[in-house]
C-alpha cells in the first residue's frame, strides 16, 4: 500500500465531480464511467462491470475504489483489496 494510491482515489473522485458539475444538466453513470473512470487507466474496468452494483462501486487497479453516495452525489474512496505495508 502507498499513499499515493489513496491520493490517486481522491483525485479521481475529485475528477468525477468536476466532470458532472461543469455542465448544465445531470451527467449519467454511464458517460463519468467512460469519459473519467476508464480514461483514467486506473479501473480495473471488468471487475468493475461485474461487481459495480447499485448504488455503483468502481474498482481500481489497486486496494481502493470509489463508490457513489446518493445523499452527497460524491464518489468517496473504499478499500476493496488487502493492503500491504511495507516496513521503513
Amino acid at each position: 500500500m502507498s499513499i499515493e494510491q489513496v491520493w490517486e482515489a481522491w483525485g479521481l473522485s475529485d475528477k468525477a465531480w468536476e466532470y458532472c458539475e461543469k455542465g448544465e444538466k445531470e451527467v449519467s453513470f454511464e458517460d463519468t464511467f467512460d469519459n473519467v473512470f476508464v480514461a483514467s487507466g486506473l479501473v480495473d474496468v471488468e471487475r468493475t462491470k461485474k461487481e459495480g452494483g447499485n448504488p455503483p462501486k468502481i474498482y481500481l487497479n489497486s486496494p481502493y475504489g470509489l463508490q457513489f453516495n446518493p445523499e452527497t452525489k460524491r464518489w468517496i474512496p473504499f478499500r476493496h483489496g488487502p493492503v500491504k505495508i511495507k516496513p521503513p
